[in-house]
């Protein structure tokens, strides 16, 4: 039987993340101490500790880093296979997510990728990377 996706669960440190997301932007938090990005939201920078972590919009573009091909599903809503990845964008940071878009033998290291936004019903607009 198939069973819905989890939804995310926002917070006070995430929700600028998920508006963002809404508005069909891809938004990471950047230290305003030493002005590197940082990706998962964090309370500090893991950097230099700053705690002045404002939310800024990014190109959406990147590249593959790294990723892995699922073939067993431990969360619902997840059909096997699919592929997550670590994404370099040029902006310096690096972010995590599933590349959709093309079949899991297709992705491949340096692969160029884009952000695209799907809604998950009962949530809103999630971001997914695709082939650029």
């Amino acid at each position: 039987m198939d069973q819905p996706r989890p939804a995310p669960t926002p917070s006070p440190l995430t929700e600028p993340y998920w508006a963002a997301c809404r508005r069909g932007e891809l938004a990471l938090q950047r230290c305003a101490g030493c002005r590197r990005f940082v990706h998962f939201p964090e309370p500090r920078c893991p950097w230099c500790g700053g705690a002045d972590l404002a939310y800024e919009p990014v190109s959406g573009r990147g590249s593959v880093h790294t990723f892995t091909v699922v073939h067993r599903s431990f969360l619902p809503g997840f059909e096997p296979p699919y592929t997550v990845a670590w994404l370099d964008l040029p902006e310096g940071a690096r972010v995590f997510g599933d590349v959709t878009g093309c079949p899991p033998e297709d992705v491949r290291i340096g692969m160029p990728v884009r952000v695209r936004f799907a809604e998950l019903p009962g949530f809103g607009p999630i971001p997914h990377w695709s082939p650029a």
